[in-house]
């Protein structure tokens, strides 16, 4: 009975609300002048009357001394958030001052017809009621009112999609104290203009006025089950309104649950630039894997890690994760060991070097592995093209290592994680990639030629989403940050992929190899990574500051290209390349060197990086990698410091 009153109370006016709360002062100082004459003369003298007694004289009194020290301290101007201890020491502070005045009034000059004790209870007596008035309203209006004021400051979001999905996430918000949906967006023009659960459902074309009308800051994206290029077409409407964007995973990630609040999670870049998902081929996937021992270098990264989990699922005898690093070797093996709970995967964390020959045959004897995936790498190019003897050093030498003793202890399949830089590099990142591939080519026609059984091949793509060295996790950052984006060149170009597409694509590459295989993922069209960036400035719901729009959020910088950078990276040398049974996969022919005359090369190569002579190195395997042009001078650390010393 009393939640209605509450309700109906705490949703009148602000000036209703202080009027109420002045009448309410205003009677407790009538009852509290009742109850000082009754405590003095033992009776109720409003009720009997009495020429000789005066207390309308002291109500009156009262009222013109209480109501306006009240108004001076406050008590009016803010209803049900004046509560708790602060309240009552200012209601403590105003009764002090008017029972000085009241008592001076009616006790110290005196007053016909009012006892002179009146002057001293009654201030006491108002003082208590009036405390407990406000501890009332506290107890019974208070929390309320808190709520009412969040759910005013809940953030206004629009739900994108009227269906199961939508409805759902809908009600799930009802009791938020986080958001508050104030309408459906939806396509169909069915619904629109109509109510769903009480909130209206509106054109996608109306959506840059509600954000003005309504003050929306998030659009919620409930549409698990549409494709990727109606994704696409929905978040380009979505950008003009300058609202920042969340979604809801796929139906198969949603796992035909509940849609709740938690589901939602902030748009991905994956979301913007992954293209339609294709199913695996679960035969290609289990072929070199289930029931195996499987070695994974490179473990800990953003590829091997990935590898790792994507093999976990299907179950292989044992898996071998290599890492150089002990910090991401923790990292990979906890994260395993939490998803594989019920399955029967035995995980073996090794710390090793990949160019410790020692160290890899060891391992390879010891548990005898049936496929290896080589992940192993350094691959960020300015990092390598500043440090190119320990690039080329782990980059050929570790996979020259780790294929040779793959050989020896009798793998069946090695898998390499190539890169599209191998092609045509312009840095030693990329070259020393191509040589690493060169090295696989070789060794892949000796042991054809020798009658093995061991199958080499290997796997080239672009960038993948969110790894180590990616621009989108930098730039999130950088957004996060308030900016600047930098940029190196308005120009420059880049492939993408997700990394569990990549990991996925690479198990079932290599299960089509016969030996010396160059596999190429299709990585669809190229993206423009300045475009990349306004997309993601747009979807946070912020702008772009430039001349166009002096007043934006955040600046994208140009800082120029960096050392051995391209503007636009292949996929391809040759322009041959064939298709294979799946359709995101092909396969290019590239040349390379037999591997008697390689080796031999390769032996002058090394003896360079032990030397650390840089530009001997640079020119060795410019005679080694067709396509291989430097650009720039030597920018080794080692070599400029001892450049400059001399």
């Amino acid at each position: 009975m009393l939640k209605p009153l509450a309700i109906a109370l705490l949703s009148v006016p602000r000036w209703v609300k202080r009027v109420m709360a002045m009448a309410v002062d205003a009677a407790l100082c009538m009852l509290t002048v009742g109850l000082a004459f009754y405590l003095r003369l033992d009776e109720f003298v409003w009720l009997k009357g009495n020429s000789f007694l005066r207390p309308d004289v002291a109500t009156l009194g009262s009222w013109c001394l209480a109501l306006p020290i009240f108004m001076v301290f406050g008590f009016y101007r803010a209803i049900f958030r004046y509560t708790g201890l602060p309240a009552l020491l200012t209601v403590a502070k105003a009764a002090a001052v008017y029972g000085l005045l009241y008592t001076l009034v009616f006790t110290v000059v005196g007053v016909n017809g009012v006892p002179r004790t009146v002057g001293l209870m009654q201030p006491v007596l108002l003082l208590l009621l009036v405390g407990a008035s406000r501890l009332v309203v506290r107890m019974w209006l208070g929390d309320r009112y808190q709520g009412i004021v969040r759910r005013m400051n809940r953030t206004k979001v629009l739900v994108y999609g009227a269906g199961n999905a939508g409805r759902q996430l809908a009600a799930a918000m009802v009791h938020s104290l986080e958001m508050q949906v104030v309408g459906f967006l939806d396509d169909d023009e069915r619904l629109q203009g109509q109510v769903l659960n009480g909130v209206p459902i509106y054109k996608p074309a109306e959506l840059s006025s509600l954000v003005l009308n309504f003050g929306v800051k998030d659009v919620l994206l409930a549409l698990p089950n549409i494709g990727r290029h109606r994704r696409n077409a929905v978040l380009s409407q979505i950008r003009a309104a300058q609202v920042s964007v969340r979604t809801l995973p796929s139906v198969t990630e949603l796992a035909q649950g509940k849609v709740s609040i938690s589901d939602l999670r902030d748009l991905d870049v994956d979301d913007l630039l992954g293209r339609e998902p294709v199913s695996p081929d679960v035969g290609l996937l289990a072929k070199n894997n289930a029931n195996k021992v499987v070695m994974v270098t490179g473990a800990g990264g953003s590829i091997g890690s990935e590898l790792c989990r994507q093999i976990a699922l299907i179950q292989p005898s044992k898996l071998l994760l290599v890492e150089q690093s002990e910090f991401a070797l923790y990292g990979i093996h906890q994260d395993l060991q939490k998803k594989l709970t019920d399955a029967p995967v035995e995980l073996v964390p090794l710390l090793a070097d990949v160019r410790n020959e020692q160290r890899m045959a060891e391992i390879m004897r010891t548990w005898q592995p049936h496929t290896v995936y080589h992940a192993a790498a350094y691959k960020h190019v300015p990092l390598v093209e500043h440090n190119p003897a320990e690039g080329v050093r782990n980059n050929v030498l570790g996979t020259w290592v780790v294929a040779e003793q793959a050989m020896a202890h009798g793998v069946l399949d090695f898998v390499l994680i190539s890169t599209d830089k191998a092609v045509r590099p312009t840095n030693i990142m990329g070259a020393s990639k191509r040589l690493a591939e060169m090295v696989l080519q070789a060794l892949a026609q000796q042991t054809q030629q020798q009658g093995h059984a061991m199958r080499l091949s290997m796997v080239r793509f672009g960038n993948v989403l969110g790894s180590s060295g990616s621009v989108v996790p930098l730039f999130r950052r950088q957004i996060q940050q308030g900016g600047p984006i930098t940029l190196t060149d308005s120009r420059i170009t880049r492939y993408f992929m997700t990394i569990p597409e990549a990991a996925q694509l690479v198990i079932q590459a290599g299960a089509m190899a016969t030996g010396g295989d160059v596999f190429v993922l299709d990585m669809g069209d190229s993206v423009k990574i300045v475009d990349l960036a306004r997309k993601m400035i747009e979807l946070s719901g912020l702008t772009v500051q430039d001349s166009a729009n002096p007043e934006g959020d955040i600046v994208i910088e140009v800082t120029g290209l960096r050392p051995g950078e391209k503007l636009y990276e292949e996929l391809l040398i040759g322009d041959n390349p064939q298709p294979t049974q799946h359709a995101r996969i092909m396969k290019a022919h590239e040349e390379f060197l037999p591997w008697p005359a390689l080796q031999q090369r390769l032996a002058e190569l090394m003896a360079a990086v032990d030397a650390n002579d840089v530009p001997h190195m640079r020119t060795l395997i410019q005679q080694l990698v067709p396509g291989y042009q430097p650009e720039g001078d030597v920018v080794d650390w080692v070599h400029l410091a001892n450049t400059h010393e001399s």
